[in-house]
């Protein structure tokens, strides 16, 4: 008789603690992606400089925790690196850190974070849509699932060339919170806006995504030990990231991050997407299955929505609210609507990119791209 409460208990906690902390995780996601984008605004960093520092520190971290990760495989179960897995290697680097972080922060700096986390929502989208390029699923229109995707995968688009050409009429201005605080102060406010830029960008953000999803799910089936592999992508995106940010970033001074906010940031974010956030969709995944994760990426508009408001001083518009609810709804389905299809499996496959994704510092996903 005791040990019925406690059973309860246990059944309740494993269903609660899992959604409250995807909940958290994805506002920090959130969180640290404003403040990026304030750091670059109001104290100058670049965001070339800020992509380097970051994946390089990721890296460092990656190195020991690979390791500890994967502490328990057996000797004969470990793969070699091959030179076609360099190769695979150097790939997984361009695409999932290289181009989708460059076009993640451009792409913010030229419309807004509620833009950029619906633009997110099309990484399962371009997934399909390769899928049926590559073959990898059969497009008969009679089958249940397909029909279903080809439908999210409309709604999707619609929702993102929506969201993208049309801005509308202002919902809420600035908030009243902060309206003794100088307009200059207000990140959101004071940059111009250029959405059809910022939509093209983020979209190719997830485009980026979507190429590295199908790199990494041949690289796994030679080298199976995923933190190997994402230790590997981050190790050679930085040195890529290096490479061009020389290239742009002639500013000697810019390299040299200022002992405020900008280190704190810096190591934030290495820490919470090399580590943390990483082990705890993991550990979700194991618990809840594949799918779980996935269905907390919305969230972030309702993040975005907020502190954009509150803190930033960031004015809603219709068009956004309208074309992320769009996005959500054609994610939704897309994501759902496979669980009654008869090819699961190929599905989980897909979606164990957005598992890989959450490994790479900083909206690496649907980044929230």
């Amino acid at each position: 008789m005791i040990g019925e409460p406690r059973r309860q208990m246990a059944v309740v906690l494993e269903d609660v603690v899992p959604f409250v902390v995807m909940v958290i995780m994805e506002g920090c996601t959130i969180g640290l992606t404003i403040w990026a984008k304030t750091v670059m605004s109001d104290h100058g960093m670049s965001p070339f400089v800020f992509v380097i520092y970051t994946n390089a520190l990721a890296s460092v971290i990656f190195l020991p925790y690979s390791f500890l990760f994967h502490r328990h495989t057996r000797h004969e179960e470990e793969a070699s690196v091959t030179p076609g897995l360099v190769v695979r290697f150097f790939f997984m680097g361009l695409t999932g850190v290289t181009l989708t972080q460059y076009f993640i922060f451009v792409g913010l700096d030229y419309s807004s974070p509620i833009l950029v986390c619906a633009m997110g929502h099309l990484v399962p989208t371009f997934s399909f849509l390769f899928a049926l390029i590559l073959r990898n699923i059969k497009l008969d229109l009679k089958n249940r699932s397909i029909q279903v995707k080809m439908l999210g995968t409309f709604i999707t688009v619609a929702g993102a060339v929506f969201v993208t050409l049309y801005k509308g009429h202002v919902v809420r201005k600035s908030s009243v919170l902060l309206f003794h605080v100088e307009q200059r102060l207000f990140i959101f406010a004071s940059t111009p806006e250029h959405w059809v830029i910022g939509g093209i960008l983020l979209a190719g953000a997830s485009f980026s995504v979507s190429i590295w999803n199908i790199i990494q799910l041949g690289t796994l089936k030679h080298y199976p030990q995923v933190m190997k592999v994402v230790f590997f992508c981050s190790l050679i995106g930085t040195f890529q990231c290096t490479i061009i940010s020389l290239a742009f970033e002639r500013d000697l001074g810019a390299w040299k991050p200022r002992l405020n906010t900008e280190l704190l940031l810096i190591i934030l974010t290495a820490i919470f997407g090399g580590v943390i956030r990483s082990h705890v969709q993991i550990w979700c995944m194991q618990l809840k299955g594949p799918l779980y994760a996935t269905t907390f990426k919305p969230f972030g508009i309702i993040y975005a929505s907020f502190f954009g408001i509150t803190f930033f001083g960031n004015s809603i518009y219709y068009g956004s609210i309208m074309g992320a609810v769009i996005m959500g709804i054609g994610y939704y389905v897309l994501v759902w609507g496979p669980i009654r299809d008869e090819v699961i499996p190929q599905d989980q496959e897909e979606r164990n990119g957005d598992l890989l994704e959450a490994k790479v510092p900083l909206l690496q996903g649907d980044s929230q791209v």
